[in-house]
């Protein structure tokens, strides 16, 4: 069988010659390209070592198999760059907004979410994307001329924008922000380096946005069948699963269980790959898009699903939904996972010498706004087993989390 040739490079595909650059301004290497150079540093970060201990849906010490956000990632990686080398765009630039995509979630998955925002909501609540830009942007602390990374425009504006904009044409905030505003984080970089809050990101972060959704429809289906939360035959009922499902029978009528899984997960992400790489070409036609920044104009995303993908798309949700993410025994353990972390964080009010003093030695006295997002970045940081530690260390009683 002949291997196709790659894809010769799309109009509208950024271009790492024409990065409009980083905060700080760096000299170029010969080695890499700005973008790549991205994807480096961000693999040698602190807050990417730590999703190997963060939980996906089953926190780490359920079992070897299941997701961590690290194995996450790395699963949305190879689909943004297989994305990107179909549809001609920079595989480099799409990975590192992959890798960078949850670099902002906190232990325990959701939960540890909600937790961080209900502790923080006299303080603007927390929202694991502008976290994500906060540790990018000025947390990682490695090089001696800036604090954070110092990744380029074209990453920056992704991860910020890789669901869609941040603001409307009029300037207010965007139906999702509507109700509590624009993240105080992401509208001060901004102010700084320009993100354009009030348009599209480019096609390679719409690129990482829907491979993380093909990622978990994917994983979420082996990882449920793993924890028996439901069988094969269940999911068989969402029509693109049972039509896979008829696809592989016919072809290995006498195949095994664990290897009818595998093929499942398999042929659903190829199906949806091959889905948003021909959408993806009807709307580039239609809009005809000879630049990166016609993409970032454009008034709708151009990396998307079909009408009838994003109706399997919602029917492989709708199924996980009750049966995964609200399971009784993984709403039981996500409980008290919230539980730790809001005791941890009373804690550190409380009590300030709790707080490691590097964490607080440069903060204004009395801003105790500034004091609790503070914590919540030290929380936000930690990994599910950390977290565990820490609670223990405090206090006389500590749920296991089984």
């Amino acid at each position: 069988m002949a291997i196709e040739a790659p894809r010769a490079r799309a109009a509208y595909a950024a271009d790492p010659a024409q990065s409009r650059g980083r905060l700080h301004a760096e000299a170029l290497t010969g080695t890499r390209n700005p973008f790549r150079r991205d994807c480096d540093r961000i693999i040698h970060s602190t807050a990417f070592r730590r999703l190997a201990y963060k939980t996906q849906v089953f926190v780490f010490h359920e079992g070897d198999h299941f997701r961590t956000r690290l194995t996450h990632t790395l699963e949305v990686v190879q689909i943004a760059r297989s994305l990107a080398r179909a549809l001609g765009l920079d595989e480099d630039l799409s990975e590192a907004l992959a890798l960078a995509h949850d670099l902002g979630h906190p232990p325990f998955g959701h939960a540890g979410e909600r937790a961080l925002d209900q502790c923080l909501a006299a303080h603007g609540g927390f929202d694991h994307n502008e976290q994500a830009l906060r540790i990018v942007a000025e947390l990682e602390r490695r090089y001696p001329d800036f604090d954070g990374l110092n990744l380029t425009w074209e990453t920056l504006e992704g991860l910020v924008k890789h669901n869609g904009p941040l603001l409307d044409a009029t300037g207010q905030p965007a139906a999702r922000y509507r109700e509590r505003g624009v993240p105080a984080a992401v509208l001060s970089y901004s102010r700084r380096h320009d993100l354009k809050l009030a348009d599209y990101a480019s096609a390679e972060a719409q690129v990482a946005a829907i491979a993380d959704d093909i990622a978990y429809d994917a994983h979420d289906i082996d990882d449920g069948l793993r924890a028996d939360l439901f069988t094969l035959d269940a999911i068989a009922d969402v029509p693109i699963i049972g039509d896979i499902a008829k696809t592989i029978k016919r072809q290995y009528p006498a195949l095994e269980a664990g290897r009818r899984v595998h093929e499942t997960v398999r042929l659903l992400i190829t199906r949806m790959i091959d889905d948003v790489v021909a959408e993806t070409d009807l709307r580039t036609r239609k809009l005809a898009a000879r630049s990166a920044d016609e993409v970032r104009a454009a008034r709708e995303p151009v990396v998307t699903f079909s009408a009838a993908m994003a109706k399997s798309d919602a029917d492989v949700k709708g199924f996980l939904y009750p049966r995964m993410y609200r399971h009784q025994r993984v709403a039981a353990i996500m409980a008290d996972a919230e539980k730790v972390l809001r005791d941890l964080f009373d804690l550190y009010v409380r009590e300030k010498a709790a707080l490691p003093a590097e964490w607080t030695s440069d903060l204004p006295k009395g801003d105790e706004g500034a004091r609790a997002r503070r914590i919540a970045d030290y929380i936000a940081g930690m990994t599910d087993r950390y977290a565990l530690i820490e609670h223990a260390r405090h206090f006389d009683s500590t749920p296991e989390l089984r």
